[in-house]
């Protein structure tokens, strides 16, 4: 027997139509749908946006047949569901012809900033790592701006990550095939709070 708080709030149909008119009329926030719960999370600020910027410019350069794409995910799982990464890693063209919601099946790499906001920790600690890992996404990366930490998440196995490596900013972190960029997390000490 499903407990009462273990089933769905919606079915994804619904957050479908609830995602198309918030997008008409609310600017402020951004809507997910991840293990069954609708989410919201709050349009990114300047040096949240610094850190995305920071990180296109080196994918681009190390890798320039790929882009940091800002691309709405279905995600698999048990209930299904509906991210907004703050970057998906994906060839060029890997989302043309795609509406607002895309498969996981041409990402490379999905990216969370955190947020300073009470659901930062569950929403991308806890949930999204779990729906990532469940959709066979090859790389998460975490750029945690709370604990000035660094977190790559990789080899899924379609239930969760098999790898998670963590390091404080200011060092070199590797970000695993498929994706294969080395980062120096250095910079990222001028954008936290």
């Amino acid at each position: 027997m499903t407990a009462i708080f273990d089933r769905p709030q919606m079915l994804p149909e619904d957050f479908e139509e609830l995602a198309r008119g918030a997008a008409r009329t609310l600017e402020r926030i951004r809507l997910e749908f991840i293990n069954g719960k609708l989410g919201v999370k709050p349009v990114p600020g300047g040096g949240h946006g610094r850190i995305i910027q920071w990180l296109l410019r080196i994918c681009i350069q190390a890798r320039p047949e790929l882009y940091l794409h800002d691309q709405g995910l279905r995600i698999q799982g048990y209930r299904g569901g509906y991210a907004r990464p703050d970057g998906t890693l994906a060839h060029e063209d890997a989302f043309v012809g795609e509406g607002e919601w895309a498969g996981t099946g041409a990402v490379l790499m999905v990216v969370e900033v955190t947020s300073y906001d009470s659901d930062t920790d569950r929403r991308d600690r806890v949930e999204k790592p779990r729906a990532y890992g469940e959709s066979g996404v090859p790389v998460y990366l975490l750029i945690d701006r709370d604990s000035a930490e660094v977190a790559v998440y990789s080899q899924p196995d379609g239930v969760r990550y098999e790898t998670a490596h963590t390091v404080p900013f200011g060092k070199t972190v590797r970000l695993p095939e498929p994706v294969g960029i080395v980062l120096d997390t250095e910079p990222l000490k001028n954008w936290v709070r």
